[in-house]
């Protein structure tokens, strides 16, 4: 290992040397010094149980590596500092470089009489063949007293990888990280729920349509936007597309909600083939960028057919609406702020046509966004959601 990787090993892990490493921890120091913050509750769905190997993953900017280094902080009050280990693969160039930074830190242990550590591997995703190090040393068994968090950005890289590891991830979990959902938003306002209150949470609900979740829209960073899609376009080239299509197609959608819509249309707009579209959707929803909602009929699923496809955080779809200078209408905005709620809830959500259109159905639920839309008769077991509906009802969501 070269001295200039030891050192960075060393700044990266401060606690090895600092009583008050949570000064001069960049992450924490800007934590500490939000207007608006909180503890991330999915730091506590990390299993530290060895033999664990977890899997943390979600958009970038959602805050994964500030929830870690909280949870660093909190460990530290029961553990030795050289128990705790977090590297960030950003730093290394290859596999061959990661596999050297962990014999670094097993001989370290080695010679402090660390006999069980919590390790923690940020943007492991990023780094090419990263999954075949990690694999080798659990093979080996040279982690079986230990906590493995590995933390990424894009989950397709982690897909291929959970499956290729049945039965090697000990006790570990996997945790999504997503940006504050609209109860999780209310909460770290300080907004509950009461009806003789209702027009706090209605404005608490306008400011979200603006922040969205992201901790640092939510405090009102002016820069971020720009940051935010800057790191996407990133992804985007990692992953071997042209950032420019990923904008285009990005535009499309936009545009042509809260319509359903095929990929053909988008296709046919810019002059690409359907699985150009595919592709790039599919993209976007491994960056937990987008997602789809299916057409179900009589309880089947057509994939073939026109889909919802929605924005899964109103502070991105607005970024990107700017930024691509196309129209997002309220309604859409509205909409999807609801199928994305009832995604996370259900874990699926499909609409319904039948002369009429039903925008979210998951389960025996069925929700029509009426929001700017001509009023018609709906049955009954449709609840219909004008845009002054909406808080309660997601307030209320349950499965």
């Amino acid at each position: 290992l070269t001295d200039k990787m030891e050192e960075l090993i060393y700044s990266q892990n401060p606690w090895w040397e600092w009583e008050n490493w949570e000064t001069r921890d960049r992450d924490l120091r800007k934590y500490n010094e939000s207007r608006v913050k909180w503890r991330p509750s999915w730091i506590d769905k990390i299993s530290l149980e060895p033999f664990s190997m977890n899997i943390v993953m979600g958009p970038r900017q959602v805050g994964k590596t500030t929830g870690v280094k909280l949870l660093i902080s909190e460990l530290l009050k029961e553990r030795s500092s050289e128990s705790i280990f977090y590297f960030s693969c950003d730093l290394a160039s290859d596999a061959k470089e990661l596999r050297n930074v962990l014999n670094f830190y097993r001989r370290f242990k080695e010679r402090n009489g660390v006999k069980s550590s919590v390790i923690f591997l940020d943007e492991v995703t990023g780094l090419e063949g990263w999954w075949r190090i990690v694999k080798g040393y659990v093979d080996l068994g040279l982690l079986e007293r230990d906590v493995l968090v590995l933390l990424g950005s894009a989950s397709f890289r982690f897909k291929g990888f959970s499956e290729a590891f049945p039965g090697r991830r000990g006790m570990g979990r996997t945790v999504e990280v997503l940006p504050l959902s609209f109860p999780e938003y209310a909460k770290v306002r300080g907004v509950e729920l009461r009806i003789s209150e209702y027009s706090r949470i209605l404005s608490a609900f306008d400011e979200y349509l603006e922040t969205g979740g992201f901790p640092r829209s939510i405090n009102g960073d002016e820069r971020f936007s720009e940051d935010l899609i800057a790191s996407i376009e990133m992804d985007s080239v990692k992953a071997g597309r042209n950032p420019r299509l990923l904008r285009l197609i990005a535009k499309s959608i936009i545009e042509k909600a809260p319509s359903a819509i095929s990929f053909n249309s988008i296709a046919g707009d810019l002059g690409i083939s359907h699985n150009t579209v595919h592709d790039y959707v599919r993209l976007m929803e491994d960056m937990f960028l987008l997602g789809v909602a299916y057409l179900k009929e009589d309880g089947k699923i057509l994939y073939r057919r026109e889909k919802k496809i929605f924005i899964r955080d109103p502070f991105l779809a607005i970024s990107l609406s700017k930024l691509l200078g196309a129209d997002l209408s309220r309604a859409a905005l509205l909409e999807w702020v609801v199928q994305e709620h009832v995604l996370r809830e259900f874990g699926e959500v499909y609409f319904w046509r039948n002369g009429l259109e039903v925008d979210v159905i998951s389960g025996k639920l069925k929700v029509e966004v009426k929001a700017g839309k001509p009023h018609r008769r709906y049955p009954r077991d449709v609840t219909v959601l004008s845009e002054e509906d909406i808080p309660a009802f997601l307030l209320n969501l349950r499965r």
